[in-house]
């Protein structure tokens, strides 16, 4: 156990996977190869950089001497500064072109974005496998009625794969904007300290095709195919919010589909896994709680009013830059995508070991459903020769009474109380068949054969779906 503060995102949430993207030995790397595309692509436009300076820098771009870094930074307070100068006294012929002409937030921004954009990939790969799930749970159950509910209130019935077309389609709609992003992603490029690249506009001697094609070279190289047309000395950081709002948007979802599940487990309908030795109090023992449910909401809270700090931040900006973008950026994005990657990680669990009570389910929709077939009961007898108005009363009646019974706490009776009046000129099967609850679903079946073949599956087919490991630890 460590005396110090240790951030619950790494030790009990996110995966080892996304935890290594937003580490540290992960962003000095990046630069390292930053630095490496830049002096590549210098030497390719004619500075006077020499292979075994490349040589030397990329045989230490993995073997960070940390200590002298860490000793410069304490020197320097500049972190960009102290690696610089630990890397050169690793690459001693490579020094003095190391970051030539290049300002900190060539390193700090483009590593921001890949490693973004490396969060991003994990992030894609588990929404596509989370739709892959939640389409086969909604197939199995599409026939299965329920009742829907306004305001937590009973309402007509749907069935449960119908509900779960609702939490896909807004999956589906963070997966295309996600798909948005990861398609139009650019990087800062190299522009120098105002945006202006007037210092490579002196390397290169006034040579503006030269300097523009340095900006493409360095991006290609790291991967990319697109850069900002224009940046202060940073990217605008309007791109973080639009970036992070994908993850809001997720959270959403994710936050969404936790409370249904609380409610439905609350009614002991549907109910999230629960493990043989799992204990849901300390004090209740019979209690089954829907924690991973609930910390799905937790985190989800979390990362939907972490991004207010990225919209602050953007709003407050001075001119080409103003360093208190800094200390929260370090913070809030690599935070926002662990969290996020944390809701999934539930949210995948949750989803692929769901408990259906189909019999608790039917129980709740008989109670409701008599009420509901009232009208469809009256129209039968109509049409059978019965006189409305004189009906309407009759099941009036015994819907009063039903209702009474009820309030003292016993079942709905109502359709006994009817198939017992003389005036409803029904037998009991005949109101039996109209009673049936699959035919008080509407198109709830068909929409949801419908969503998940024209919608859903295009998209998993067009896609390879990946399988996740999940652990969830605590």
């Amino acid at each position: 156990m460590s005396n110090l503060y240790e951030n619950p995102l790494i030790t009990r949430y996110a995966s080892k996977e996304m935890s290594q993207i937003f580490s540290d030995d992960e962003k000095f790397k990046t630069w390292r190869k930053l630095w490496i595309a830049l002096a590549k692509s210098e030497k390719e436009l004619g500075l006077n950089i020499t292979d075994e300076q490349i040589e030397e820098m990329e045989k230490h771009v993995e073997d960070i001497n940390y200590e002298d870094a860490k000793r410069l930074e304490k020197e320097l307070r500049h972190d960009v500064m102290a690696h610089i100068r630990a890397y050169g006294i690793q690459c001693p012929k490579a020094k003095p072109i190391i970051h030539l002409g290049a300002t900190s937030a060539f390193v700090d921004d483009n590593t921001d974005i890949i490693l973004m954009y490396k969060g991003f990939q994990i992030i894609r790969k588990k929404l596509l496998k989370l739709i892959e799930i939640l389409s086969d749970f909604a197939l199995k159950y599409k026939d299965v009625p329920t009742l829907g509910f306004t305001h937590f209130q009973p309402a007509q019935l749907t069935t449960v794969g119908k509900r779960a077309t609702l939490w896909i389609q807004d999956l589906i709609f963070d997966y295309e904007d996600l798909e948005y992003r990861l398609k139009n992603i650019k990087l800062r490029g190299v522009k120098g300290t105002t945006g202006t690249q007037a210092s490579f506009m002196e390397l290169f001697n006034g040579d503006e095709e030269k300097v523009k094609l340095l900006d493409r070279l360095v991006v290609e190289k790291m991967g990319f195919d697109k850069s900002f047309d224009v940046t202060g000395q940073t990217y605008t950081r309007k791109y973080d919010f639009l970036l992070l709002s994908v993850l809001s948007e997720i959270a959403q979802s994710a936050h969404k589909f936790s409370n249904d599940i609380r409610l439905l487990q609350h009614l002991k309908e549907i109910e999230e896994p629960f493990e043989e030795k799992q204990v849901g109090s300390s004090a209740m023992a019979y209690k089954r709680n829907p924690m991973r449910s609930e910390r799905i909401a937790s985190l989800s809270r979390y990362v939907i009013t972490a991004l207010l700090n990225s919209s602050i931040t953007s709003s407050s900006q001075w001119f080409e830059r103003t360093l208190d973008d800094s200390a929260n950026r370090r913070i809030v994005i690599p935070e926002m995508f662990l969290a996020t990657d944390a809701i999934l990680n539930l949210y995948l669990n949750v989803a692929s070991g769901l408990q259906v009570n189909t019999k608790i389910i039917n129980k709740h929709v008989m109670n409701e459903l008599p009420f509901m077939a009232t009208e469809s009961i009256l129209m039968e007898c109509v049409v059978k020769g019965g006189d409305r108005q004189e009906l309407h009363e009759v099941i009036r009646e015994n819907s009063l009474k039903a209702q009474e019974i009820i309030k003292n706490g016993g079942e709905n009776q109502l359709l006994d109380l009817l198939k017992k009046d003389e005036r409803i000129i029904l037998s009991d099967t005949e109101i039996n068949d109209i009673i049936n609850p699959i035919k008080f679903t509407g198109r709830a079946i068909n929409q949801t054969v419908e969503y998940i073949e024209n919608v859903v599956k295009p998209l998993l087919n067009a896609n390879r779906i990946e399988d996740v490991e999940v652990s969830i630890e605590v």
